[in-house]
């Protein structure tokens, strides 16, 4: 943290960081979405796939405004400490998996092998950046900063569904 990136607001960095997960070093934005995948699982379980919708627009919200206090008047629009970004977009990459857990009535961690891709995935898509990601993440702006992780979420999110596609259609013919 730069002398120009004070903390502005102790509430948008401890939503910003997801209450400092975002200082972890290195590669703060791998332990954010790691840290997104246990969160995840319990709002799943807690409350099923509409809790885990209500969360990512809740954490989408949260994070945008958290982003835009930290950020203001910072020479840096987008610090590697802000992490609330990589656990939304992970959620929305996990989401194929809550909805097949809930349709096919089994324990989602039976679906491991998606969670894996849905980890792997949202962070290839979040370090590569290709097409409408690179383009979010240029805006040098607080959404930005949220809408290059959502994208790469949803990327990741059809990636997972594409895999288990190719998994299971074999086993149905």
């Amino acid at each position: 943290m730069t002398g120009t990136d004070k903390p502005n607001n102790k509430l948008a960095e401890a939503l910003g960081t997801v209450f400092g997960v975002g200082l972890m070093r290195p590669a703060s934005g791998t332990w954010g979405s790691l840290v997104a995948l246990p969160l995840g699982w319990g709002l799943f379980v807690v409350g099923g796939l509409g809790l885990v919708v209500a969360a990512i627009v809740i954490a989408f919200g949260a994070g945008w405004w958290a982003t835009i206090k930290i950020t203001q008047n910072g020479a840096d629009p987008d610090p590697s400490r802000i992490v609330i970004d990589e656990v939304v977009g992970q959620w929305i990459a996990l989401l194929p998996l809550f909805y097949g857990s809930m349709f096919a009535g089994v324990d989602v961690t039976l679906l491991w092998p998606g969670w894996i891709a849905a980890f792997v995935f949202f962070r290839v898509f979040d370090i590569w950046k290709p097409g409408p990601i690179g383009r979010a993440d240029r805006r040098h702006d607080p959404l930005g900063v949220m809408l290059d992780d959502v994208i790469a979420g949803a990327f990741a999110a059809i990636v997972v569904i594409l895999l288990a596609v190719a998994y299971h259609v074999p086993l149905i013919l």
